[in-house]
């Protein structure tokens, strides 16, 4: 899967043109931050991880990084990331582009209360050059309205 996969989930929604596709890479937070021109927290970054019921996918703002111990706590087990031949093979997308749409089946996807200090968010869709704004509540339907965990802390 991939760029052309996510287009036509968000085809499907009715939202394609508004999906970018930048001449640079946007594979990381501050890659992707400058080819928008937001702040890097408005990137919202998809962290992919295996748990003992299969692969999730969080989904959380640029500046934060997954706190273990609050992890353990809600998930039951230690945070494992998927290595990238693996996201490709359980998500459906390559690293760099891990996004929460058009996602292998079975693919759980969670919102980071990170999130939620943005009224509008970019996250990836499908490929290392590539994003879509928006607000949360179009983030949270277009994800199937998912659960909201807080799971994450501020980077130092």
């Amino acid at each position: 899967m991939g760029l052309a996969e996510v287009r036509a989930f968000f085809a499907e929604r009715g939202m394609e043109h508004r999906v970018l596709t930048f001449d640079v890479s946007s594979a990381t937070v501050e890659l992707a931050a400058k080819a928008i021109g937001c702040e890097p927290g408005r990137i919202a970054k998809t962290l992919s991880f295996l748990t003992k019921d299969g692969p999730i996918l969080i989904v959380a703002a640029g500046y934060v990084k997954i706190d273990n111990q609050k992890y353990k706590a809600r998930f039951g087990e230690k945070a494992k990331m998927l290595s990238p031949e693996e996201a490709v093979a359980l998500i459906g997308h390559p690293v760099g582009g891990v996004c929460p749409f058009a996602v292998n089946p079975g693919v759980r996807i969670y919102l980071d209360a990170s999130l939620k200090r943005y009224d509008l968010v970019y996250p990836a869709c499908g490929s290392a050059n590539s994003a879509i704004g928006l607000t949360l509540d179009e983030l949270e339907a277009v994800c199937g309205r998912p659960e909201w965990v807080d799971v994450c802390k501020e980077v130092e």
